[in-house]
Order: structure tokens, then C-alpha cells, then sequence
């Protein structure tokens, strides 16, 4: 797979996104079970407001789908510095560096949309980041993943007890950590609160951490450009009020970017499951 990697990763961004548009197709046509949730979710989540722009949508998120996939290699193989290049347009920077003035730390919430894979390498060649990284299901890509992501001023830190008081000591030393607010989480470490009118698992940890260190949240994600020409990356400051539920608050936030660019939002993750051992919504209401 490394070597598979390092060869694709040649190849120009343009034509990496070609060829992940044709993949997208041949994964949704061989899957049944990966192409029904997409559908489910999709249509489910209201963005579309008439078939015929559902059926568009759902086009279009096939084959960012397959981009996202094969944009990989590209990402985590070559040399940073071209990397960085592939970001052509950055919006909002002024609101990170304003967090960070304020000097308790910055919570920086990615979500699975475009490729959210170079924020944090962005972010990295500016401010040392610390990111939670939780071990993909597929071992082999586990050294391809951390040697990717762990470049420039990066820091991983493990999804378990030590993890979190390595983001903890990052934010109250000012630093910025990252997380991935819209990972379904463990049975215990979340809640269930509504994303896009359906009750979802969604994390407490992000609200733990503001309120143990005051940090500033801000929302970041990456806009895939057409054509392969790269991306744009957008950051916006997010208010958060302590006294309500903050993953629902986080949920909202969420919806609104995502409405925004419904076509690349990995819809095919399976958001709504329930974690092992943890008490499905209407039980859990109770």
C-alpha cells in the first residue's frame, strides 16, 4: 500500500480527482449497503428541496466521495511544502489568531467535509497543533495515516485518558487542538442530541475541554475546488453558551456549514449508529 501510495501520489491532483470521481461510482454501484445509507442520510438531512435536486446531489456526493479517497495519497505522500501549495484561497485566518490571543487555547472542529485531511497540516505550518488520532479499522493504513498527518508542527494525541490530558495541557499552555466533532463517539463519552432532525450520538468531550480551559472554538473546513485546481479553507469563530447543551450546540453549527457545501460532506459515514453498550435514543430519553 505504501508503494501504492507513493505512485499515485505522482500523479497530478486534476487527475486524481478524475479518476476518484469514476471510483466513487464503482464503490456506490458495488455496495449496496454503502449506497443506501448515503441515500438515507442524504435525503433525511432536508438539503434537497424537490427530487430532481436530491438526484443532483446525489451525483455530485458520489463522486466527491471517490475524490476524497483518492486525494489521499496526494495529501499524505508528498513533500509538505507542495501540499500547502494545493490551498489556494484561505478565509478567517484573522479569527484563529485572534483565539489565540486570548491565550487559553483553541478548539479548532473539523467536520468530514472536503479535505479536511490538510486543515490541520495548514494550521501546522503556522502554529503547532495537537489532533486526536484514533487507529483506522484497516491496519495497513495505520503507518500511511500517522506518517501522514504527523508533519510539520503536529502532534498526535490517542483517543483514551491520556489523550484528552494531552489536549488539556495543549489548551492550557494556549495551544490549538483538533478534533473531528462529528466522529460518533464511545458508549459514555457522548449524548444524544439532533443533527439534521435525528437523533445522534455526538460527543461531550469538546465541552468538557471549554469548560475545564475557557478555550475559543473555531469551526475550519475545506472547500474542494473544482477540477482539481485544490481547495479553500475557511475558518469562523464559534460562540459557544456554557449554560445549554454544548454538542447540541456544535450539531447546529455543523448543519449550517454543511448546508453550505452539502455536495462534499461525507454522507456514507454512519453517523446515527448506536455505540456498543450504549442506550438507543428512545431508551436513553426515558
Amino acid at each position: 500500500m505504501v508503494i501504492l501510495f507513493d505512485v499515485l501520489a505522482r500523479l497530478p491532483l486534476s487527475v486524481l480527482h478524475r479518476i476518484g470521481a469514476l471510483l466513487g461510482w464503482v464503490a456506490y454501484l458495488s455496495s449496496g449497503r454503502y449506497a443506501a445509507r448515503l441515500r438515507e442520510n442524504l435525503q433525511h438531512a432536508g438539503v434537497a428541496h424537490s427530487e430532481r435536486e436530491f438526484r443532483r446531489l446525489l451525483r455530485a456526493n458520489v463522486r466527491e466521495a471517490g475524490k476524497g479517497v483518492l486525494e489521499l495519497p496526494w495529501v499524505w505522500r508528498r513533500p509538505l511544502e507542495e501540499v500547502l501549495t494545493g490551498v489556494k484561497q484561505f478565509h478567517g485566518w484573522e479569527h484563529v489568531e485572534a483565539a489565540l490571543a486570548q491565550g487559553k487555547g483553541v478548539i479548532a472542529l473539523t467536520p468530514h467535509l472536503g479535505c479536511f485531511e490538510i486543515i490541520s497540516l495548514f494550521i501546522a505550518a503556522r502554529q503547532p497543533i495537537t489532533t486526536m488520532y484514533r487507529p483506522p479499522r484497516w491496519k495497513f493504513l495505520d503507518q500511511l495515516m500517522l506518517e501522514g498527518r504527523k508533519r510539520g508542527q503536529t502532534k498526535l494525541a490517542p483517543t483514551d485518558l491520556g489523550g484528552v490530558r494531552q489536549l488539556l495541557k495543549t489548551l492550557k499552555h494556549g495551544g490549538i487542538i483538533g478534533v473531528l466533532p462529528d466522529q460518533v463517539p464511545g458508549n459514555g463519552e457522548g449524548e444524544w442530541v439532533p443533527f439534521f432532525g435525528r437523533p445522534a450520538y455526538t460527543m461531550t468531550l469538546i465541552g468538557k475541554l471549554i469548560q475545564s480551559s475557557g478555550a475559543a472554538v473555531v469551526m475550519c473546513n475545506s472547500e474542494r475546488l473544482p477540477r482539481g485546481e485544490g481547495y479553500a479553507l475557511h475558518f469562523a469563530p464559534l460562540a459557544i453558551d456554557t449554560a445549554v447543551s454544548i454538542p447540541g450546540q456544535i450539531n447546529a453549527a455543523l448543519e449550517k456549514v454543511i448546508r453550505t457545501y452539502p455536495e462534499q460532506y461525507l454522507w456514507s459515514y454512519n453517523r446515527y449508529k448506536v455505540p456498543r453498550g450504549a442506550l438507543p435514543p428512545d431508551a436513553a430519553g426515558d
